[in-house]
C-alpha cells in the first residue's frame, strides 16, 4: 500500500513553515495518542503516521530530500536520493515537539525538560479514599455528619518551603530548576526526572527540622460530609479539592467517601426495593387474617386470604427506598413463611391429630398441593 504524502498527513501546504509543521503535529498526535483513544488501532496508526510525518519534515536536510526524490529520498532501504534513515537527525526538532506533548497530555513536568525552561514543575496531589459503613435507615434518608482524615498542611516553622529558617532552597544546578534533564544516546533524545532533585527544581542543603523538608506537615481533619437520601452500597461521594495538597502549588486531589451499608436484622435491599420474610401461624395461613408488618417508616397492613401458602409474596408500592437517581420510591416485598409450631403439650398434639384427621377425610380438597404431588409419584412408580 503506497504511503500518503506527508504534507498531505499533516495537513499544511509544502511551503509551511516549521512553525506551522510543528503546530499541525502537536494538534494531531494531541488529538490521536494512544493513551487518549485506549483499544482504537485506528487512531493508533494516524498517530503513527503524523509521528513519522513530522520526524521527516521537521528535520531540514529530510525535508529536502523528500520534497526532491519523494518516500524515497528518506527510506533507508532505497538508493536513490542520498535516502536517510529514519533514525538520523532525530536529536532534532521531532524529540523537542514530542516532549512538548507528551507534557501537554499527561500533565507532568518531567516532559518539560531543561532546554525549553517553561515547564512549571507542580503537580495535582493525590486522591484520597474513606470508606463509610451506614445502617440502612440511614442510606434510606441521608443525613450529614463529620468525618475525620489524615490531611497534609503547612508547615509552620518553614513556612513550606523545606528548609531551616534562615536559610533558602537553591536553584538545582543540575537541571537549571526545571526538575528534567535531557539525556542523549545515539539517535534517541529523551527526558527524564532530575536525579539531583528529584524533580522539584530545588536543592535544600538544611531541611526543616519539623518537616523534614517535606514543607508540610501531616496532621488530621474534621470533613462535613453531606450523605443523600437512597445512597446504595459501592456508591461513592467526590469531596473535589479535599484529598492530598499539590506539590509546588499543584492542586489538591480529591476525597472519595465510599459507601457501605451493614446488614439489615430485617430489610435485604435489591436496588431500590426492599424485601423480607414475614412468618405467619397455621391458623392465619388457614382462615385468613390482616396482619401489620413494618416498612423503614411506618407500620402498614396486609390482608392474608383464606388458604394462604407459604411462600405467597405480597407486594407493597411506594414502600421500598428512593434512589440518588430515580424519581419515584422502589416497592417493598413480604414474602409470607407459614410457621410450624414447636414444644405442643399433649392436648394440643391431640387436638392437631383430630384436626388431620378430619382434614383428610375430606380427600384432596383440603391439600391440593399434596394430593398433586402423590399423583404425580404414582404415575413414576407406574411407569416403572
Amino acid at each position: 500500500m503506497a504511503k500518503r504524502d506527508y504534507y498531505e498527513i499533516l495537513g499544511v501546504a509544502k511551503n509551511a513553515s516549521d512553525e506551522e509543521i510543528k503546530k499541525s503535529y502537536r494538534k494531531l498526535a494531541m488529538k490521536f495518542h494512544p493513551d487518549r483513544n485506549p483499544e482504537d488501532k485506528s487512531a493508533e496508526e494516524k498517530f503513527k503516521e503524523a509521528k513519522e510525518a513530522y520526524e521527516m519534515l521537521s528535520d531540514a536536510q529530510k525535508r529536502a530530500a523528500y520534497d526532491r526524490f519523494g518516500h524515497a529520498g528518506v527510506d533507508p532501504n532505497a538508493g536513490a536520493g542520498g535516502g536517510m534513515g529514519a533514525g538520523a537527525g532525530f536529536n532534532g526538532g521531532f524529540a523537542e515537539a514530542f516532549g512538548d506533548i507528551f507534557g501537554d497530555i499527561f500533565g507532568g513536568a518531567a516532559a518539560g525538560g531543561g532546554a525549553r525552561g517553561g515547564r512549571s514543575n507542580a503537580f495535582r496531589g493525590a486522591d484520597l479514599r474513606y470508606n463509610m459503613e451506614l445502617s440502612l435507615e440511614q442510606a434510606a434518608n441521608g443525613f450529614a455528619t463529620d468525618i475525620r482524615v489524615p490531611a497534609w498542611e503547612t508547615c509552620e516553622v518553614c513556612s513550606g518551603t523545606g528548609a531551616k529558617p534562615g536559610t533558602k532552597p537553591k536553584t538545582c544546578a543540575t537541571c537549571s530548576g526545571s526538575g528534567a534533564v535531557r539525556m542523549a544516546q545515539g539517535f534517541f533524545s529523551i527526558q527524564q526526572t532530575c536525579p539531583t532533585c528529584h524533580g522539584n527544581g530545588r536543592v535544600i542543603a538544611s531541611p526543616c527540622q519539623n518537616c523534614h523538608g517535606e514543607g508540610r506537615t501531616k496532621h488530621n481533619k474534621v470533613l462535613e460530609v453531606s450523605i443523600p437520601a437512597g445512597i446504595d452500597e459501592g456508591q461513592r461521594i467526590r469531596l473535589a479539592g479535599k484529598g492530598e495538597p499539590g506539590v509546588n502549588g499543584g492542586p489538591s486531589g480529591d476525597l472519595y467517601v465510599e459507601i457501605r451499608i451493614t446488614p439489615h436484622d430485617v430489610f435485604q435491599r435489591d436496588g431500590d426495593d426492599l424485601h423480607c420474610e414475614v412468618p405467619i401461624s397455621i391458623a392465619t395461613a388457614v382462615l385468613g387474617s390482616e396482619i401489620e408488618v413494618a416498612t423503614l417508616k411506618e407500620k402498614v397492613s396486609i390482608n392474608i386470604p383464606e388458604g394462604t401458602q407459604s411462600g405467597k409474596t405480597f407486594r407493597l408500592r411506594g414502600k421500598g427506598i428512593k434512589g440518588v437517581r430515580s424519581s419515584y420510591p422502589g416497592d417493598l416485598y413480604c414474602h409470607v413463611r407459614v410457621e410450624t409450631p414447636v414444644r405442643l403439650t399433649d392436648k394440643q398434639k391431640k387436638l392437631l391429630r383430630e384436626f388431620d384427621a378430619s382434614v383428610n377425610e375430606g380427600g384432596g380438597k383440603h391439600s391440593p398441593q399434596a394430593k398433586s404431588f402423590v399423583d404425580k409419584m404414582k404415575g413414576f412408580f407406574a411407569a416403572e
